[in-house]
């Protein structure tokens, strides 16, 4: 974890920030129809972490947008969230405008930018975060804000659990020492490519790891759902092959952990190295395996011999974008 250490090891500091600096919204569900989250990349994951977390807690419809428009549903029933850890990201700049054509009821989770400015000039609830970070190392801020916003919203406590995950998450060593214990069971055979193999509840969790293979390691990684992927990818699963398998169950369908039950044995008869991950939709376990997760892509990193901290193409694609 050459590069990136010190910043992942202040993952429980920003949960931590994140309940010391929450103020109330005084927002009511029944004031609204629907809830848009918006956001890309390190900041857009939290709102699909979030909305797994509601699945059963929500009496409203929520979707996740990364992208330049809204739906044209979005309305003054909408309440829309919009997180940039930057304020700058083109593509939620252009969500907050939508949003504000549409009469939306907006929020803003970011440290600043052109976000922060127009969210303040148009008297909307601004919840900060600390700059001097990537953003997919600052997860801690925006997701802790959305759950006590939500929290809010559905009169649910959630203070204490997330003050208790907060203090567990300081002991950053033992968290390390999980996922050093699971990438030497590959460590001598990578880098290999990364199939991770989800439920519905745990498919955020999955996308997470992914994106951080992909942006620290610099490694390809695959995103699979159960129950869809057993109707078409598992018809690819022949032989040993040149992948690591993470399977990650929320155990939320018995039917769905039988199909996990059926792929993991089909994989282990021609040895292919594949690892269980069990969760569920709490607040500790969402931290606490996205935290195990984070540490395997900085070993992984290491491993190879590469900087995570280095975004060669996301700069350049940045500067192509401005330039046009």
């Amino acid at each position: 974890m050459k590069y990136q250490k010190d910043d992942l090891a202040k993952f429980s500091e920003q949960i931590e920030y994140a309940l010391s600096n929450y103020h109330n919204h005084n927002l009511s569900a029944a004031n609204f129809d629907n809830i848009i989250l918006s956001g890309l990349g390190g900041s857009g994951i939290a709102g699909r972490i979030a909305k797994s977390f509601l699945f059963d807690k929500s009496t409203l419809p929520i979707e996740v947008i990364s992208d330049y428009e809204l739906p044209s549903y979005a309305s003054k029933r909408t309440l829309a969230i919009m997180s940039s850890y930057s304020g700058n990201t083109e593509e939620t700049l252009a969500m907050y405008e939508a949003a504000s054509k549409n009469g939306c009821t907006i929020c803003v989770i970011t440290t600043g930018g052109k976000l922060e400015e127009w969210a303040k000039r148009d008297q909307h609830i601004v919840y900060n975060a600390l700059p001097g970070f990537q953003p997919r190392m600052a997860l801690g801020y925006s997701l802790t804000y959305l759950i006590q916003f939500f929290g809010e919203l559905y009169q649910m406590d959630v203070k204490d659990d997330l003050t208790n995950v907060a203090g567990k998450l300081k002991n950053f060593d033992a968290y390390i020492e999980k996922a050093s214990i699971l990438f030497n069971q590959f460590k001598a055979t990578y880098p290999k490519k990364i199939v991770v193999v989800t439920d519905y509840l745990s498919n955020p969790v999955g996308l997470r790891f992914c994106q951080q293979i992909q942006e620290n390691a610099k490694d390809e990684a695959f995103l699979h759902e159960l129950p869809e992927c057993n109707h078409n990818v598992i018809e690819s699963y022949y032989g040993k092959m040149d992948s690591v398998f993470f399977f990650i169950n929320s155990f939320s369908n018995a039917r769905t952990s039988l199909r996990f039950k059926f792929l993991i044995d089909l994989l282990a008869e021609s040895k292919n190295i594949s690892f269980e991950l069990n969760m569920d939709a709490s607040i500790a376990s969402l931290y606490e395996n996205i935290y195990v997760l984070d540490w395997i892509s900085l070993l992984a990193a290491d491993h190879k011999g590469v900087n995570s901290a280095q975004i060669t193409n996301i700069n350049g694609l940045k500067n192509f974008l401005s330039n046009h």
